[in-house]
């Protein structure tokens, strides 16, 4: 039947008023398949891997979805579909396409004006670089891969949070890092010397850093006092012998007796007199204390990262260890150091070590860095925990003190010997003097810049010492009870 407005018929066979709608052209449909975590390892990384010429885990590259429907393309029109997997065959009409991976060529069909072209740059004429991004089987399996450019020789920074070591520089050809940044640092204690000696926040303490009145008594006055009693002794012998007068000489071996008697008296008491010096100074409390005052703190030790063991007792979580090993010499004994005399007790080895570690203030509570590792300068008055004697010839000699000795080419050659250990372990009482830091809210004992005097104890006759660096005292650990922290 004829009318004036046009009309069609539906595939359900009703006639409905209108031109008949235009088919539209549908996108491919895409579909994506969700990657796995992989844990920052770019062997398992599919495409990334296989970018850079690593090899990547498992048989069959993970795709991103194949086109799947889509619709034959009709007339002249062409348009530019884009995958990373391979082309499913579909109708005759191909468009011009893109690949970034390995494309499978399939019979070609439709109009021979399509055209193929890969991904990447363009030349300079707008036409696109022979080079693609990844083989394409064009029916003869290629012998060589080509990759889109030059891989760089440091792989830049992804941003990635791994859970793998830090590493840095680039990676080898089976995706591993060359180089570790560095070792991590290890929670557990230092167990013996050979580790301590190569940890940089490990502090060796030598004999040097210990208390003696002759190093820290003036050299220009000593040698003064030796000048003017020489010339007393001479100047009384000529006057003695001269008018037989003994006045002089007599003044001059008592002066001499009396300066003698305060030498041997200081060497003898002076490390003692320095103790209760230390345990009569005032504590401070670290709440009120200024940027850079000195001041004496007293609380409980805490280990910081590096903790320590003791040598012999192999005490462990300690943050300062001291073993010594002394040789008594008679008459024809050897030796223990170069400056040992006869009918003494002369130091053969000394392992001395300290790290920093934390305090928490007895007057208020806070908790402060006390920072005697990394070489720093640190006095110590530790007492002794443990001493042992052995004779010599003894063949009590213990299973645990032989194998100490053979650990450091040590030998026994039946001599007398002592061995001395003290430490400062975890939960231990100490008192530590220096200078307080606050940085950003964080409170730090340092070594102060200049030692510290103690000044004339003139009830003691005890004459003025210098401490340098961080003073540590602390009283025998095996004897208190320790607080558990």
């Amino acid at each position: 039947m004829g009318s004036r407005f046009p009309s069609h018929q539906l595939s359900n066979g009703l006639y409905v008023s209108g031109r008949p709608e235009q088919p539209k052209e549908r996108g491919p449909t895409m579909s994506s398949v969700a990657m796995p975590y992989t844990g920052g390892d770019i062997k398992k990384s599919g495409e990334l891997g296989k970018m850079f010429d690593i090899p990547v885990d498992g048989s069959k590259s993970r795709k991103s979805g194949p086109i799947t429907g889509a619709p034959s393309r009709t007339g002249s029109f062409g348009g530019a579909a884009s995958h990373s997997g391979p082309i499913m065959p579909n109708a005759a009409a191909r468009a011009a396409y893109t690949t970034s991976g390995a494309a499978s060529s399939g019979a070609m069909s439709g109009s021979a004006s399509l055209k193929k072209s890969n991904s990447g740059p363009l030349n300079k004429h707008g036409e696109p670089l022979k080079k693609s991004s990844g083989p394409q089987s064009g029916g003869v399996t290629p012998s060589g891969r080509q990759n889109s450019g030059p891989i760089p020789p440091v792989l830049p920074a992804t941003g990635l949070i791994t859970s793998g070591p830090i590493s840095s520089g680039p990676l080898n050809s089976s995706g591993a890092p060359r180089k570790v940044s560095g070792p991590l640092e290890s929670m557990g204690s230092i167990k013996n010397p050979s580790s301590g000696v190569h940890n940089q926040a490990v502090t060796i303490l030598s004999q040097d850093d210990e208390f003696s009145f002759k190093k820290n008594f003036p050299k220009p006055i000593f040698w003064s006092l030796i000048l003017l009693f020489v010339m007393g002794f001479i100047a009384g012998g000529f006057i003695l012998g001269a008018v037989h007068n003994p006045i002089l000489l007599i003044v001059v071996v008592v002066l001499f007796g009396a300066v003698a008697a305060l030498f041997i008296w200081n060497n003898c008491f002076g490390r003692k007199a320095i103790m209760g010096y230390i345990a009569q100074y005032p504590d401070a409390e670290l709440r009120n204390a200024k940027n850079g005052q000195f001041v004496k703190i007293s609380g409980v030790v805490t280990c910081g990262n590096v903790p320590l063991e003791s040598s012999f007792q192999k005490v462990p979580r300690c943050v300062y260890t001291s073993t010594s090993l002394y040789e008594y010499r008679g008459w024809d004994s050897k030796a223990a150091n170069a400056k040992h005399r006869r009918f003494t007790w002369g130091l053969r080895s000394l392992e001395s070590r300290a790290v920093d570690f934390y305090i928490s203030d007895f007057q208020s509570g806070l908790r402060a860095l006390v920072k005697t590792g990394f070489g720093a300068r640190v006095t110590p008055y530790v007492d002794d925990s443990f001493v042992m004697d052995i004779n010599a010839g003894s063949e009590e000699m213990s299973r645990d003190f032989s194998r100490w000795l053979a650990e450091r080419n040590l030998s026994s050659d039946d001599r007398m010997m002592r061995l001395k250990e003290g430490y400062i372990k975890e939960g231990s009482t100490v008192s530590v003097m220096g200078v307080v830091q606050r940085n950003d809210n964080v409170l730090m004992i340092l070594p102060p810049p200049e030692p510290f005097t103690t000044g004339c104890q003139w009830g003691k006759c005890i004459c003025p010492a210098s401490l340098e660096g961080i003073v540590l005292r602390c009283e025998d650990t095996s004897r208190n009870d320790v607080i558990p922290v």
